[in-house]
């Protein structure tokens, strides 16, 4: 969902799964506190279940908020001497998983927005 055209630092993922009625309410309070707030912002709503290695990282803790934009980093990285991949995670921020935590996102939000 846009509103007013996303800027950076109000881009979120809410990774999520089907009949989560967790996720929904997270969803709905998300868009409720964006619209008090007058900023300008985007989500993008993942289906962990779409994604094997998502259900493996996120698995019960659905929903999570992640600011910035759905995008895995697979990039492989040395991860010691014996030069392992790093796990591939999530880009962006964590603000809060299960319900939404209105402070954690309105540090977040100052943070980014003054």
């Amino acid at each position: 969902m846009t509103q007013q055209g996303p800027h950076p630092s109000s881009h979120f993922t809410l990774y999520s799964r089907s009949y989560c009625h967790l996720c929904e309410d997270m969803l709905a309070a998300l868009r409720a506190f964006m619209a008090r707030s007058g900023l300008p912002w985007h989500v993008d709503v993942v289906d962990v279940d779409a994604d094997p290695q998502l259900t493996d990282m996120f698995d019960e803790l659905v929903p999570v908020l992640y600011a910035g934009v759905a995008r895995l980093d697979g990039a492989e990285q040395s991860a010691g001497a014996a030069g392992e991949a790093a796990e591939a995670g999530p880009t962006g921020q964590e603000i809060c998983h299960y319900f939404l935590d209105e402070a954690a996102l309105q540090r977040y939000l100052a943070q980014h927005h003054g």
